[in-house]
């Protein structure tokens, strides 16, 4: 009897252990949660976290929680399927692959981390890296643990290694799943993914665990057969949800790359609400970090509606719109596609009119490498522009980016000539850059003044 009494307060104490530590991985998850959610200030949050994992270490340290998934001699072995296949251990959150196959979570995440993209028992390859939970092997498992008298955490306080639980990733997938049901379902499962993906950098790496997940979240509005059925909200929500995807680094070829993306957003561009339109533009910009992507974009006609956008001038969207346009501009073969498509004369109307002079004199400097650029900027009479800016501005950057064009100009163009020599005779504005600019702007105007120098002498000479 006596060995029966420790026997039951060995247990009682455990499952002690194991409330409090529920408790603390409870408090954990709200602390991180806090931590990530990107709001101004988080220092309570850090300091319950760390007082969290301090408890937790303190509890583990006096009831070690693998113990009691070790199989004394008096306690039965638990059935090779509630094994994980990698550890060898009973499976506290069991989850199956894309080949049917069973594993610990912890440990199958493991192995994908470590850059492998095959079931481990298979040796197959895995047509997605999306972990389903396996129910029926996780109830058994409870089952088998009660009727020995063995306390198996519950794996929704189990955070991921991205500060997930479980029950986020059921959420994530309800979610997905709403967005090919009802148009009230629709809006309130886009609006929710909009936050989510917001707020949490770990729920944005959830769509890059399935080549569905991104077509799933487009479903309301690759079913729609006129843009004119998509509510507004609905769409920019949804366009705002793959901006903050576009952030994750390892979403960008993913999500840019996915049918119907790139259609989708030049689409937003043209029509919705301007947030929808701004930050179509934004998710482009951001799309075309990764150099494949710039190709990608600029192959698909992205450009025109960009430059539409910018020469539409709303203010909430033209910055968006010009870096998106700077970035693309740097691959280029683009370069000549925004040429074609009208970016010179929209870039030297919005400088003349003073509209955000150094967004768009940056474009206009990458351009002038073209030559049609180039001719386009003399017929359109970037010339006296460029040289009333240089005298009017004081940013250093932007006189290095006029000098840069008006040097270009003056080189591929000798009808330009007089105009420059007659701004240095009245104004020496030239002169004043070689003694004063940046020592790339010195350079250029240095070159530029060579280069009249030069011609003068010949026609002495002559």
């Amino acid at each position: 009897m006596a060995k029966s009494g420790v026997v039951v307060e060995r247990v009682d104490a455990s499952a002690a252990a194991a409330a409090r530590a529920a408790e603390l991985r409870k408090e954990l998850e709200r602390a991180v949660k806090a931590i990530v959610s990107e709001e101004d200030s988080n220092v309570d949050a850090i300091d319950r976290a760390l007082q969290a994992l301090s408890a937790l270490k303190d509890l583990k340290t006096k009831h070690p929680q693998r113990s009691s998934f070790r199989e004394p001699a008096s306690m039965p072995s638990p059935p090779d399927e509630f094994r994980c296949p990698l550890s060898k251990e009973l499976m506290r959150d069991p989850v199956i692959v894309s080949t049917g196959q069973t594993y610990d979570r912890p440990f199958i995440q493991k192995w994908l981390k470590a850059g492998n993209r095959t079931c481990p028992r298979t040796q197959q390859v895995l047509s997605h890296t999306l972990l389903t939970p396996n129910h029926l092997i996780r109830d058994m498992i409870a089952r088998w643990c009660e009727s020995n008298g063995i306390q198996l955490p519950d794996p929704i306080l189990y955070l991921s290694d991205e500060g997930l639980t479980e029950a986020d990733r059921d959420h994530f997938l309800s979610l997905l799943e709403k967005m090919s049901s009802t148009v009230s379902e629709q809006k309130g499962a886009a609006r929710e993914l909009r936050l989510l993906t917001k707020r949490m950098p770990s729920f944005r790496a959830l769509f890059g665990e399935s080549v569905e997940a991104v077509p799933q979240l487009l479903c309301p509005l690759t079913q729609t057969k006129s843009q004119n059925d998509i509510h507004p909200d609905l769409q920019e929500d949804i366009i705002t949800t793959l901006l903050n995807l576009s952030i994750h680094d390892n979403n960008k070829k993913l999500v840019a790359e996915t049918p119907m993306v790139i259609p989708l957003l030049m689409s937003a561009l043209r029509s919705g609400t301007i947030e929808t339109r701004s930050n179509a533009a934004a998710t482009l910009f951001t799309l075309s970090a990764v150099d494949s992507n710039k190709a990608l974009i600029g192959k698909s006609g992205a450009l025109k509606p960009l430059i539409d956008l910018l020469e539409e001038g709303h203010p909430l969207a033209i910055k968006d719109a010009a870096s998106a346009i700077f970035n693309l501009c740097i691959l280029h073969e683009n370069k000549a596609r925004a040429v074609r498509d009208g970016a010179v004369g929209v870039l030297l109307k919005k400088i003349i009119d003073k509209v955000h002079v150094d967004e768009h004199l940056s474009i206009l400097a990458m351009l002038s490498t073209n030559q049609k650029a180039v001719e386009e900027m003399g017929e359109l009479g970037a010339v006296p522009c460029l040289l009333n800016l240089i005298r009017e501005t004081s940013c250093a950057r932007n006189k290095e980016n006029c000098i840069a064009v008006l040097h270009t100009i003056c080189f591929s163009d000798r009808t330009k000539w007089k105009e420059i020599r007659e701004e240095e005779n009245m104004h020496r504005t030239i002169s004043q850059l070689a003694r004063n600019g940046t020592s790339r702007a010195k350079r250029k105007a240095s070159g530029i003044l060579d280069r009249l120098n030069r011609a003068v002498n010949l026609t002495h000479t002559a």
